[in-house]
């Protein structure tokens, strides 16, 4: 278990703080993920990638925090902007107004593309290990990706043929 850890604890870790937005509660979540993994070991078919298993504990580990804290869709990572010189009011508003309306947009894509775009931009996951965690391949990730700023540019609206 310990070498099962200290393969996939990063890309774990990585996939619930492109969830949560805290640190602290990926790490909470993540040591959670591997404790359900050992009680659930048995269960592990081998249909998947073990990378792929293990988001899929922690991604209903984060939906049960959800539902405990009542409510049932997380906001993505607020980044806190560094201190740069003090801005003004106005302009700390509109920034900030604009990060939500991005937040929205993204918020509006549909799966996987909005889960897509949290890992990748907010995780900072690679697209290899955005291919992991949905059983699919580097290639799939990064034309999801595209496909979705393509969308967002577009202000939510894209024709896909």
């Amino acid at each position: 278990m310990e070498e099962l850890y200290q393969s996939y604890a990063q890309t774990v870790y990585k996939f619930l703080l492109a969830k949560c937005g805290d640190g602290d509660l990926a790490e909470e979540l993540t040591q959670e993920t591997f404790f359900q993994a050992v009680q659930s070991i048995g269960r592990f078919d081998g249909s998947c990638k073990v990378s792929t298993w293990l988001c899929q504990i922690a991604k209903h580990l984060w939906y049960q925090h959800l539902r405990k804290q009542g409510r049932f869709s997380g906001s993505p990572l607020e980044e806190e902007t560094p201190d740069t010189g003090t801005p003004s009011a106005e302009e700390t508003l509109l920034e900030k107004e604009g990060r939500l309306d991005l937040l929205r947009l993204v918020h509006g894509l549909p799966e996987p593309q909005k889960e897509v775009v949290y890992l990748r931009a907010f995780g900072g996951l690679s697209f290899q290990e955005i291919g992991d965690v949905f059983g699919r391949t580097e290639t799939w990730a990064r034309v999801t990706f595209y496909r979705s700023k393509e969308k967002l540019r577009n202000g939510g609206a894209y024709n896909e043929k």
